[in-house]
């Protein structure tokens, strides 16, 4: 799969079914209105609004009013090259992994012109465009924290470790590692985990972990055809029973009931 796709949203079949992509993407509406659901919760778009949506999250267009635009998505590899690109994309819950989705005003001057020209670098592939649209990107983003900020949003700016943590986690579901061997992957301590989940997320670095596996499940008990007991073995639990008990207190329901509830 290329790391870096574009297409324009009047080219794009809409509305689309729920899918779910490991790569981050950015829905721009230029003209018109769209509805998109982000993890069974709705957006409305009007022109000149984006939305970030992160990898794994569960989506649809739900209905295109004559919508313009583009949807734009990435690989966490092509874009972060360093500890900056790291806080940057995910400046202000930009795509948090904390289900933090919004509607953001951001205007047309920006968006438009760079998601326009990105979408001529990727369908043109000068010399060095990968470069370029990495550029247009961050230019994309910048503008949108932007937006944020003179709304009045407060700005919120994890450290790159915390985020390289939640990567971890993400990407080690099958293994449950624990907090010691995560800590050891990332090359540091328990204690500097838990020093930055509780600035960053205001609870322990365990319950963070505990956060990303429930919403992980969620998403794999309503999304696709697996099973209470694929689930659990997908997430590392080698006893589906304990699995049960565990989303129960986590969810307020059992495996078997949110997924009866909420199954697309």
């Amino acid at each position: 799969m290329p790391m870096i796709t574009i297409a324009p949203l009047d080219q794009y079949p809409l509305p689309d079914k729920p899918r779910r992509v490991m790569r981050y993407v950015l829905l721009y509406c230029h003209t018109g209105s769209l509805v998109i659901s982000v993890d069974h919760r709705d957006f409305t778009l009007q022109a000149g609004d984006v939305i970030t949506i992160t990898s794994g999250q569960i989506h649809h267009i739900r209905e295109n009013n004559q919508a313009t635009g583009y949807l734009l998505e990435f690989s966490l590899d092509f874009f972060c090259k360093d500890d900056n690109d790291i806080e940057l994309i995910f400046h202000n819950g930009l795509f948090c992994h904390f289900a933090m989705n919004e509607v953001i005003p951001v205007g047309s001057d920006v968006a438009d012109r760079q998601l326009a020209l990105i979408h001529e670098e990727v369908a043109q592939q000068p010399y060095q465009y990968l470069i370029s649209v990495h550029s247009r990107i961050t230019l994309i983003l910048v503008a949108i924290n932007r937006a944020k900020v003179q709304r009045g949003d407060e700005i919120w700016k994890p450290d790159a470790l915390f985020l390289r943590f939640l990567e971890a986690v993400r990407n080690n579901f099958e293994h449950n590692y624990t907090l010691k061997q995560l800590a050891a992957l990332l090359g540091t301590t328990e204690a500097k985990l838990n020093e930055l989940a509780r600035l960053h997320a205001g609870k322990t670095a365990q319950n963070v972990i505990y956060g990303l596996v429930t919403s992980e499940a969620k998403r794999l008990l309503t999304y696709g055809d697996l099973t209470v007991k694929e689930v659990a073995y997908k997430l590392g639990f080698n006893d589906p029973f304990y699995f049960s008990n565990f989303f129960k207190k986590q969810a307020r329901l059992s495996p078997k009931q949110y997924k009866e509830q909420y199954a697309l």
